[in-house]
């Protein structure tokens, strides 16, 4: 089974993060059976406060994650901390090659930026931080009018519900488009593509 691993960390966007569980959690193979196992983790205590006051309890820590296929990085105000927490930055760039897709929502693009994987890429994020994006961004182009750029093996969204449409998109590409508008269907979710 593919495994997704979906970051968490204090004040991480509540959607940003559930978004994209729902998705990989809910999807089925043509055979009727779950095409993913997903986990969370979080770089300290396992539970975690979202935006709004959410409390999540993340499966693992980044000591003992296993290694995952997809690896989700949301983002949230909590971000502006979190690219500062070395921890955090060496185990996105160390775990980044081995999985097949990284997928960046929202402002979680920031992590990736300072995890340098986002060298010569072109990318989005959410619309209200693509300035300041772009300051950092400086290898790369910064596009400001989708919901998601495909990379190959890297994939970033815009802000927050465009999560839920880049994991379709992820699904799409691993399981094939019927299972992702199955998904879609399932969640009773107008896809944009």
């Amino acid at each position: 089974m593919t495994t997704v691993a979906i970051l968490l960390f204090d004040d991480v966007e509540v959607l940003d993060a559930c978004g994209p569980f729902e998705v990989f959690a809910t999807t089925k193979r043509q055979d009727g059976e779950l095409a993913f196992r997903v986990v969370t983790v979080s770089p300290g205590e396992k539970t975690v406060t979202a935006v709004g006051g959410l409390r999540l309890l993340a499966d693992f820590t980044l000591d003992d994650c296993p290694d995952a296929d997809v690896l989700v990085i949301p983002g949230g105000v909590g971000r502006k901390r979190e690219v500062d927490n070395p921890a955090l930055i060496h185990w996105i760039a160390a775990r980044a090659p081995r999985a097949r897709i990284v997928l960046s929502v929202c402002t979680g693009a920031f992590l990736l930026e300072r995890a340098g994987l986002l060298r010569g890429l072109a990318v989005t994020t959410h619309f209200s931080a693509l300035d300041e994006l772009a300051e950092v961004h400086t290898t790369g182009e910064v596009r400001r009018d989708c919901r998601l750029v495909h990379n190959g093996s890297i994939v970033t969204a815009a802000g927050i519900s465009a999560g839920i449409d880049a994991s379709l998109h992820v699904v799409a590409r691993l399981c094939g488009e019927e299972v992702a508008i199955a998904t879609a269907r399932r969640m009773e979710y107008r896809w944009s593509r």
